[in-house]
């Protein structure tokens, strides 16, 4: 994903006004889901929570966390119970130098500045309405998660899935494009048809596609 211009593809609307925006941030239930939660969902997160979305959650779809090592085949995997502070730690105690060189532990840093330890999707049970998705495999995994639970109140949810590369310099641009996308669903009326046009636009003005389904809870 390269950086880009993305404010020509605000809906052609009128802007709302900054009090509007602020309390229409602070209304959206959002999560924001990579594999691990880890890099690319934590980034978003932490941006999101800048801009005002003041309901953001992020979490992990894996079955357990996956942290890279010191070769491909070597990764440093934890469960979801595992605190951020404490792979900081094991990590430090295993190779301080190579995991601050890789910038392991200031990703660590990060993330334990924003909540205590990563959440695994499958187990959370609350409601959102709007959940963004950073992996075409870890769309699928949320959508048939979603419709596999036994549902009685029919409340909708978007799920949207923009594909970003899980590295530090992708998981920033991504969490700007997650940002703008939010900005404009908030904007846009709030009919599915508005919705599809608005990731059509996205679509053909960054040349990337944009998975999304429509589930329930």
């Amino acid at each position: 994903m390269a950086a880009r211009n993305l404010g020509h593809y605000l809906p052609d609307e009128e802007p709302m006004e900054q009090d509007s925006m602020a309390k229409a941030k602070s209304r959206l239930r959002l999560a924001v889901v990579c594999s691990s939660n880890q890099n690319r969902s934590m980034e978003a997160h932490c941006m999101l929570r800048r801009q005002g979305f003041l309901r953001v959650r992020s979490f992990g779809t894996g079955s357990s966390v996956r942290l890279p090592g010191p070769t491909p085949y070597m990764p440093n995997v934890y469960d979801f119970q595992t605190t951020y502070e404490q792979m900081y730690e094991d990590l430090i105690r295993k190779d301080e130098d190579l995991y601050r060189h890789t910038g392991i532990l200031g990703m660590l840093q990060r993330n334990k500045r924003i909540k205590p330890r990563p959440e695994r999707f499958q187990n959370c049970y609350d409601m959102f309405d709007l959940i963004l998705t950073c992996e075409e495999s870890v769309f699928w995994r949320v959508v048939r998660e979603l419709n596999e639970r036994q549902s009685v109140m029919r409340k909708p949810v978007n799920v949207i899935n923009v594909d970003i590369q899980d590295d530090d310099t992708e998981a920033i641009l991504g969490s700007v494009l997650l940002c703008h996308l939010c900005h404009c669903i908030l904007l846009m009326g709030n009919t599915q048809k508005e919705l599809v046009e608005l990731l059509k636009l996205f679509e053909e003005g960054l040349s990337m596609p944009f998975l999304h389904a429509r589930c329930f809870y």
